[in-house]
């Protein structure tokens, strides 16, 4: 039986497309163009941040992300860029008696934006915070330790096949596949995501019916 569910932040929780959209302006492309190869690099399941060396070889994210931020652009996390379904459903698995985190690749910044719009959850850290991030091991290691249970009691959702379905589901969690952005539709008939996806959905409003205790 499932006692704790976490989810991860970006397409899961979060439209990611207004940050996206600050990316490409920062760096002087077209938000098309810029999407685009996003997309070529999502396809061939390689890490996001080679995106950027398409455009400028020898990008450095971190240092880039700080400079956004002296120049008063830095990242941002407002109601708007939730998903429609987060509020209601995070409540609703609160409501059952189940224990609700948020836990994913993202910066310290972003835990602290992220726990400014007091969400209905038990618990928001980010791998900027742990400093271990998805798909390694130490970083579900802190996500059982946190949701203080048993591995298998755990379910985490995202919507990314490698870093949420198959670590997760390696580390002995349940796990559930978020059919929405542009990795969760690319990868929900994936063969991977068939073997470890406890669960395939198109909205989080799906996962009280599918978790009530």
């Amino acid at each position: 039986m499932v006692t704790a569910v976490v989810f991860d932040v970006g397409e899961t929780l979060l439209d990611d497309s207004r940050e996206w959209g600050a990316w490409a302006d920062w760096i002087g492309v077209s938000r098309h163009t810029f999407s685009t190869v996003l997309g070529a690099v999502t396809a061939s399941g390689r890490d996001n941040a080679e995106t950027f060396r398409y455009f400028r070889p020898d990008f450095d994210v971190a240092h880039e992300r700080q400079l956004r931020e002296e120049a008063g652009l830095g990242e941002q996390i407002q109601e708007s860029d939730l998903y429609p379904d987060v509020r209601s459903s995070l409540q609703a698995l609160r409501d059952l008696g189940l224990w609700v985190g948020v836990a994913g690749n993202q910066t310290a910044r972003a835990g602290q934006l992220l726990r400014d719009l007091e969400l209905p959850t038990d618990f928001v850290a980010t791998s900027g915070e742990w400093g271990v991030a998805k798909p390694a091991r130490a970083f579900f290691d802190q996500v059982i330790a946190a949701a203080a249970t048993k591995a298998e009691k755990i379910a985490y959702v995202g919507d990314h096949r490698d870093n949420d379905v198959v670590a997760a589901k390696a580390a002995g969690l349940r796990t559930v596949l978020v059919r929405r952005g542009p990795w969760g539709h690319l990868w929900a008939e994936d063969p991977l995501v068939q073997r470890d996806a406890d669960w395939v959905i198109d909205s989080l409003d799906e996962l009280p019916g599918l978790l009530a205790p």
